[in-house]
């Protein structure tokens, strides 16, 4: 049977993130299945309209400081209304919200009447000022929620303990087939790749230090002998409100290279050129969404052990203490110069196990999960 699915996300397209990488793959999962599926989310630029995918404007978006981070939401009450007017035209058979309780169109939806079951997904985890602030209203509209679901028991702990209720803990989801067959781009020696936005819990300053101490022991021993005597570089991707003081302190070089914000084509091409990602976030993550991304490139992930990353690395990763420029390097600097197990066998018996980590978390398998749920609230189930 096909169903016509509303996907609401509630952060803008025009700026890379989970969410918004999760709405656009189960998207293009669900069209696969069968299914008739409009997007509905902010877009700040013509040219971050997804391409194939069915889509509609959920307003421009503002920057809002959340859970140590910044969302990109629209806090438009008329562009949330048009967008609701437009998803009522559709009349679609379900509507799947990610974040329920940001600001925008997921709000609008939970405030009116006559609309079709609500299938709620819950990425945040850790505290959250809205959550406590807003508590009787959240707790009251929640009742709208056909079903609950998490992305990690994490997210679902979060939710939780601020809505009450039950929660379908499900997982993020890869889309394993776009990393296969990808040329690695570019090709320049030994590489670290670092990709998240420029901000404090995502530990780039720790890397920035962590890589000086690898660069200064490179030339002090004349440069390594494993990298062929060529000096490692670190890709710096994405863009926040640390940059500017960071790339003050680190300049651009050849140790460092600071690329802005990857297209989603350029960002797998440089996953499966990188010896090795570096993920050394210092909390509140979670679940490691580009750990299992750079896994399904086979890459070696270097990642902070928390609690997040933890679980989605399960052992499929070198951790090392969050927070700790020198373990970090120490935990680099061992995969830059193959110290896996094995040598060289360890390297390839690693990516294989990393690969292999990375196909249980397929896009395909939850798209069909999501699809059973949607069944559920059709025909009246729930909780």
């Amino acid at each position: 049977m096909v169903r016509r699915v509303a996907l609401v996300c509630p952060y803008s397209l025009s700026r890379p993130g989970g969410v918004q990488g999760q709405v656009l793959g189960l998207a293009r999962s669900l069209d696969r299945l069968g299914h008739d599926v409009t997007v509905f989310a902010p877009v700040d630029r013509t040219e971050d309209v997804p391409e194939g995918i069915g889509f509609i404007a959920s307003g421009h978006s503002v920057s809002l400081r959340a859970n140590g981070s910044v969302a990109p939401v629209s806090v438009s009450p008329p562009a949330a209304m048009a967008a609701l007017r437009r998803l009522r035209a559709l009349r679609p058979d379900v509507v799947h919200i990610h974040e329920p309780f940001a600001p925008g169109l997921p709000y609008a939806l939970l405030a009116a009447r006559e609309v079709p079951p609500l299938v709620a997904t819950f990425h945040r985890s850790g505290s959250s000022v809205l959550y406590t602030l807003l508590s009787p209203v959240t707790r009251r509209l929640a009742g709208r929620l056909a079903v609950r679901c998490a992305v990690s028991a994490a997210a679902a702990a979060t939710a939780s303990a601020a809505l009450g209720g039950t929660f379908e803990v499900l997982f993020n989801g890869i889309e394993v087939d776009r990393f296969a067959g990808i040329e690695p781009w570019p090709v320049e020696g030994p590489t670290a790749l670092f990709l998240g936005r420029h901000e404090e819990r995502k530990g780039l300053a720790v890397l920035l230090e962590a890589w000086e101490q690898i660069i200064g022991a490179d030339a002090g021993a004349g440069a390594a002998a494993s990298t062929g005597g060529r000096p490692p570089a670190l890709w710096v991707a994405g863009d926040g409100p640390e940059t500017a003081r960071l790339r003050h302190r680190h300049p651009e070089s050849d140790s460092v290279r600071w690329l802005g914000v990857l297209g989603e084509a350029e960002k797998i091409r440089r996953l499966v050129a990188a010896d090795v990602l570096a993920a050394p976030a210092l909390g509140g993550e979670s679940f490691g969404m580009v750990l299992l991304e750079a896994m399904a490139a086979r890459t070696v992930v270097v990642a902070s052990d928390i609690d997040g990353y933890r679980d989605a690395a399960g052992g499929r990763a070198v951790l090392a203490a969050p927070g700790d420029p020198v373990a970090l390097a120490r935990a680099l600097r061992g995969v830059l110069d193959g110290d896996l197990a094995g040598g060289g066998a360890g390297r390839e018996a690693w990516l294989e196990a990393g690969a292999g980590r990375a196909d249980e978390w397929s896009m395909a398998e939850l798209a069909e999960r999501y699809e059973q749920l949607y069944t559920t609230v059709m025909v009246g189930g729930g909780s």
